[in-house]
């Protein structure tokens, strides 16, 4: 074999072997994008079920917090509508215990000390009859009771359960506060009642007016009854729970 046919027997050899390696390159390059294109696939799927789930997680607590809130807002409206019912009770009760000034139709009567002189045998006999006594003031409050009065006021102090209307000498307490003639009455209630306990013939307010105290009486569409200010307090009463 002269030296031409080895040139180109080594020529020939050196093409096959460079497109060979050439085709072996190529596979390796297109296998190594297979597997990197599978490899970014599986992360990106891995990363969606990532974010999925969180997703999931947070759609799950959206729908606590709502339900929370619900609850929330359905006890709030319970407690609301609980916390009027008994503000409505406790406005009642200090009405009835005489804690709040109230007014309301009803009747105002005027007792006044009849200081003039008399020729009348029994003012000259007993000239206290003249003159208004803690008695007096029970009766009558006692008469506007009896014909359901509301709410009573002796010269502003509110009648209670406790009120105790007493007399001191010459001085008169209604509640421990003094007061003095002319001695306003002021009651609410029904005005047909009223008249009928104490204008009737023969009634108290009759009695005294013969006896020489002053009585003025009206009925009026508006009386105003003062708030009792003192403090109600009890030794043996106690809740029975």
């Amino acid at each position: 074999m002269n030296k031409k046919q080895i040139s180109i027997t080594l020529g020939l050899m050196c093409m096959i072997l460079t497109v060979s390696i050439f085709i072996q390159i190529k596979t390796i390059w297109r296998a190594n994008t297979t597997v990197s294109q599978s490899f970014t696939e599986n992360g990106l799927r891995d990363e969606v079920l990532k974010w999925k789930e969180k997703y999931d997680n947070a759609y799950y607590e959206l729908g606590k917090a709502e339900d929370e809130l619900k609850e929330v807002r359905e006890s709030a409206s319970q407690d609301d509508a609980t916390s009027l019912a008994k503000q409505e009770q406790i406005k009642e009760n200090n009405i009835l215990l005489g804690l709040t000034e109230v007014k309301g139709q009803g009747i105002k009567i005027t007792l006044t000390d009849n200081k003039a002189s008399s020729n009348d045998l029994m003012s000259m006999v007993n000239p206290s009859s003249r003159i208004v006594h803690n008695n007096d003031l029970l009766e009558i409050v006692n008469a506007l009771k009896n014909a359901d009065a509301e709410a009573i006021s002796i010269n502003g102090q509110r009648i209670v359960s406790t009120t105790a209307i007493t007399c001191e000498g010459t001085v008169i307490k209604v509640n421990g506060q003094k007061i003095s003639s002319p001695f306003e009455i002021k009651a609410i209630g029904s005005q047909a009642l009223f008249s009928g306990s104490l204008t009737m013939p023969g009634g108290y307010l009759e009695i005294m007016e013969n006896d020489g105290v002053l009585v003025d009486i009206e009925y009026l569409d508006e009386v105003i009854i003062e708030k009792y200010d003192g403090v109600i307090s009890y030794k043996y009463v106690h809740n029975n729970d």
